[in-house]
């Protein structure tokens, strides 16, 4: 199932395996993080927007029977993932999309999902040094969805009092939560993820319940390293299938 320059690895979750290349997609750890993260259903739908090779999707497998859709707009990444489907044995419970998160509402339907989650490109195509490379270049900027648009589409598919998750930047923390208020997404849960002790967060979980009521938990900081290039207790039990401290699973 492997093409040039793809390489098959591990994800140590129930013996998961998922597709990768270098010169395409490699997952990080923030979709780890935040497939941990996100609150899910017992049973019901899932979508996974931004989905790149579906690690998120493939990793959700593990916490809930939903069925569960993955969208993508780059061919390339949305065969490879669709072939890691298909490497696991998943296509019941598991589809991969080709489409754009700006009008896959149009396929889909409004309100359908239980909870969505997105790790969505981090950086407007005005700021940074963009990637020579076309797809890594659309997985790290804003090419083809802005925060916006990223934002607007998961409150068209969520349902009411659904979930939607994101990992994110928190330089764009501001923006996330007065888009998600704009389009009636509630910040419910909010983690700030940090190098080490000490040190600068470089990430931020946010959970947002559709037309749900202020009120926002913030979670204790998670810590990545404990000391040099050694990840905490807490980064270990989540590589090793373990739920990220206070996720949730909603009734289904």
């Amino acid at each position: 199932m492997l093409q040039p320059g793809e390489r098959l690895d591990d994800l140590m979750a129930e013996g998961l395996q998922i597709i990768q290349s270098d010169d395409v997609f490699c997952f990080s750890m923030d979709a780890v993080l935040l497939a941990r993260f996100c609150s899910v259903p017992g049973r019901g739908e899932m979508l996974d927007l931004c989905t790149g090779n579906g690690v998120v999707p493939l990793l959700l497998t593990t916490r809930t029977k939903a069925r569960i859709r993955g969208v993508e707009i780059q061919e390339r990444l949305y065969e490879m993932a669709t072939r890691n489907v298909a490497l696991n044995g998943l296509s019941e419970q598991l589809e991969m999309i080709r489409g754009d998160l700006r009008d896959i509402h149009q396929t889909l339907g409004y309100g359908r999902f239980d909870a969505v989650t997105v790790n969505p490109p981090y950086l407007p195509v005005t700021t940074g040094e963009q990637n020579v490379n076309h797809h890594l270049a659309a997985a790290r900027h804003e090419i083809y969805c802005t925060l916006e648009d990223v934002v607007a589409a998961c409150s068209r598919l969520v349902r009411t009092g659904g979930k939607v998750a994101m990992v994110h930047r928190p330089s764009r923390l501001i923006d996330i939560v007065l888009l998600m208020r704009k389009y009636k997404l509630e910040p419910k849960r909010m983690r700030f993820v940090h190098p080490r002790v000490n040190e600068e967060a470089n990430m931020v979980l946010i959970e947002a319940s559709k037309d749900g009521k202020p009120e926002l938990r913030m979670l204790p900081p998670l810590v990545v390293y404990s000391s040099g290039e050694t990840y905490t207790d807490e980064i270990y039990r989540i590589y090793n299938g373990g739920n990220e401290r206070d996720g949730g699973t909603q009734p289904g």
